[in-house]
């Protein structure tokens, strides 16, 4: 397709971007943003596109949903992960000069007025997202949720102070050997010698009734297992702990349930640098001396997340992803919309007659991580390989498991499971 104008983007295959004037910055973001009609039909590789100076829209048989300027890929990649198109052409609009500020939200003190009416929003209505009780402090931190395996134990225990782990996956095996270093750690139950497609009872959970907390991984993206309700620990004065790093504000969660909830947020509510800590303030204060001060509780909370210079534009992109869910209708209604994209993806996986498998037991099947194999697994690499060309890419699963993996955050579109969904039957009928 060839450029007609200086509005145009594409030419051929490349991309076309405005030169930037000092004196002409508006007008070159206005470029930037002008949408564009995008027609996709599902079983060609044929795509027209048309400017306007209307709304974008994706037109797909009789759906239409608002997308960018240009063509954009279906990305099921696990995290990071794809972001609503709202936001990010929010976070365009607003990167040159936030709200009249004379700046960008990376150019901010974190300190300053501007910065602190951001991260305060967004504290806000996360705490509104999902009713956190306000006996819970929020804490906006760095250092992905890996970094919290080791200040879980260095702030709640002492070293030989018993934990419980329930390991459904790689990331809860992880966990349990960092607690390792830092406390006396058992796994209760592993669902390792089983490929990690369960979750266990939790009448049968032999815990510890001295044991500091239970912790549980709730969604874990490698193996696609989900717990769909919580263990409660044996000990009185126990507390529960989630890392719900891949499923975080996918769907309510009685946050009183738990002691700590913490998630890396690049999978669901932003891109990557930031970490949330949802910590009941009782648990606050307690960090051993050998405790580095980034991994603190107490320094964060009394700094209100500004101990030291926080990941700003990440935590300004969770903002603009909270306002967005809350839009949407909180929650719940995310939940359902949740709800009926794994469904039209397993049902597509469990009604192929065995060409498509998914190897977790279907009570615990994840709403956000679809892993799934190929009954021929040399046609595995062809499946990942057409799919790219029809601009659905990262569906090759983890390098620890092989298969392919659909992660189908908050932010898919229901397109997008419905384009997968389209090809898989194609590939099937060519290949069966």
């Amino acid at each position: 397709m060839a450029a007609a104008s200086a509005n145009s983007f594409l030419v051929g295959n490349q991309t076309q971007i405005p030169s930037f004037k000092p004196n002409s910055i508006s007008q070159s973001l206005l470029h930037l943003t002008k949408p564009c009609t995008v027609n996709l039909t599902a079983r060609t590789k044929s795509i027209s596109i048309r400017c306007s100076s209307a709304t974008t829209h994706v037109q797909d048989g009789a759906r239409s949903t608002t997308v960018g300027s240009e063509p954009r890929v279906f990305n099921f990649a696990a995290g990071p992960a794809a972001l609503p198109e709202k936001v990010l052409l929010k976070a365009q609009s607003e990167l040159y000069n936030w709200r009249g500020s004379g700046m960008s939200v990376m150019e901010m003190s974190h300190r300053g007025k501007e910065f602190l009416s951001i991260i305060q929003k967004a504290e806000s209505d996360l705490r509104q997202l999902l009713e956190i009780p306000s006996e819970y402090s929020v804490l906006f931190l760095q250092g992905g949720a890996t970094t919290q395996f080791a200040a879980l134990p260095l702030n709640l225990c002492k070293p030989d102070d018993p934990v419980d782990y329930v390991v459904t996956g790689s990331w809860g095996d992880k966990a349990f050997k960092e607690a390792q270093k830092y406390c006396n750690p058992k796994v209760i139950w592993s669902g390792k010698s089983e490929k990690y497609t369960k979750v266990p009872s939790f009448d049968g959970l032999e815990q510890n009734p001295h044991a500091k907390y239970l912790h549980i991984c709730a969604n874990e993206t490698i193996h696609g297992v989900e717990f769909k309700d919580y263990p409660v620990p044996k000990n009185p004065n126990g507390v529960l702990i989630a890392d719900m790093s891949s499923n975080f504000c996918s769907k309510p969660v009685d946050v009183s349930k738990f002691g700590v909830i913490y998630a890396g947020a690049q999978k669901n509510v932003g891109p990557s640098g930031v970490t949330i800590v949802i910590i009941r303030k009782d648990l606050i204060g307690n960090a051993r001396d050998i405790t580095p001060v980034m991994l603190d509780y107490k320094i964060h909370d009394e700094n209100s997340s500004l101990y030291n210079t926080p990941p700003c534009f990440g935590i300004y992109m969770c903002g603009l992803v909270f306002d967005d869910l809350l839009e949407q209708g909180g929650l719940k209604e995310v939940e359902k919309k949740n709800q009926r994209k794994a469904e039209l993806l397993y049902n597509a996986i469990d009604e192929s007659r065995g060409f498509f498998r998914c190897p977790v037991e279907k009570s615990v099947r994840s709403l956000m991580n679809v892993p799934f194999t190929l009954e021929k697994s040399e046609l595995e690499a062809e499946f990942i390989k057409e799919a790219a060309k029809e601009k659905m890419v990262q569906l090759k699963g983890h390098r620890s498991v092989g298969g392919m993996r659909a992660s189908i955050y908050n932010a898919m579109p229901l397109a997008g499971v419905e384009k997968l969904v389209a090809f898989m039957k194609d590939f099937q009928a060519r290949h069966a």
